[in-house]
């Protein structure tokens, strides 16, 4: 456990899964994605089948081998964790056991999408109990953005998860300061130790000034070496040239994350990706359609102040 936690530090890549035309997994794309991030000077590893990955719409089969082939083709002290994303948590339990047995390293719990409508403390316990039962490696906490209905943990809730050994580290996206510095003064309180990765890509700068030990972040498949920069620059207390890295990567967030409509991110992604030639089909599962002219045009103008262009 210890092992992991310090392996957690610094930058982990959130990657996609590129498609074919006709939505299937483009398996050699894939192994050239994740090759090619992993490989990038200053990630420490990765996170598959996350949101960017679209782990909502994979079926176990497909991320089984998602983390097969992030473990083929990763460098081999390259961390490797899988998130785990179903609505009921006898099938979250299932998920959680095939991707160990894939060959991930940890686990990142997400909340079912329903919770975002409401749902009961013990509901969350409960899910993430049948999860710590049916596997053995560490295992991680997801902080929901805090404009994600009732689906991000208050204090109280969050103190019971932290309170359970076998999670040792937390996805913070919280996407709201307030929120991201009152949860991790809450966790440095009870458990010192407990890994806080502040992962809101809006807002790395503000999350590393006032504490962080790394973060897990889609921004890093699109341009990983600028977020490395921020990191490094951040560690080194050089806040000016962190504050540099920042303006540059602040536009690409915004064009990613923020500008609406929401829920847009993975074909964002996809669609950098293929701008900086990268990748050949930016094919999106459906009910996402593809990139707008304008989305296109916004990607493109914060790629250029990325210095991606």
């Amino acid at each position: 456990m210890q092992a992991f936690s310090d392996r957690l530090s610094g930058i982990h890549a959130a990657t996609i899964v590129p498609m074919m035309p006709d939505f299937q997994i483009d398996e050699r794309q894939l192994a050239l994605h994740l090759a090619s991030v992993a490989s990038t000077p200053g990630i420490n590893g990765l996170l598959v089948n996350g949101h960017a990955g679209e782990n909502f719409v994979l079926s176990l089969a497909e991320k089984q081998r998602v983390v097969e082939l992030a473990r083929e083709h990763g460098p081999k002290d390259c961390l490797i964790v899988s998130g785990v994303n179903h609505e009921s948590s006898l099938e979250a339990a299932r998920e959680a056991a095939a991707l160990e047995q894939a060959g991930a390293d940890g686990l990142l719990v997400f909340p079912p999408n329903s919770w975002a409508l409401g749902r009961a403390d013990d509901c969350v316990i409960e899910h993430h109990r049948h999860i710590r039962n049916a596997t053995t490696v560490p295992l991680m906490l997801y902080a929901a953005p805090a404009g994600a209905g009732a689906m991000p943990y208050a204090p109280s809730l969050l103190g019971r998860l932290v309170a359970d050994p076998r999670f040792v580290a937390i996805k913070e996206g919280s996407w709201e300061v307030a929120t991201y510095e009152q949860n991790l003064r809450l966790i440095r309180k009870l458990r010192p130790e407990f890994v806080v990765l502040g992962s809101g890509d809006e807002h790395l700068l503000t999350s590393y000034l006032v504490g962080s030990a790394g973060s897990q972040v889609s921004l890093a498949c699109v341009v990983p070496k600028l977020v490395v920069s921020l990191w490094n620059a951040a560690e080194a207390g050089d806040w000016e040239q962190a504050r540099a890295a920042h303006d540059k990567l602040y536009p690409l967030a915004v064009a990613i994350y923020r500008d609406a409509p929401g829920g847009r991110s993975t074909v964002r992604l996809k669609a950098c990706l293929r701008l900086l030639g990268l990748l050949s089909c930016d094919a999106v599962r459906p009910p996402q359609p593809p990139a707008t002219r304008g989305e296109l045009q916004a990607l493109e103008q914060a790629l250029r102040i990325a210095g991606a262009l």
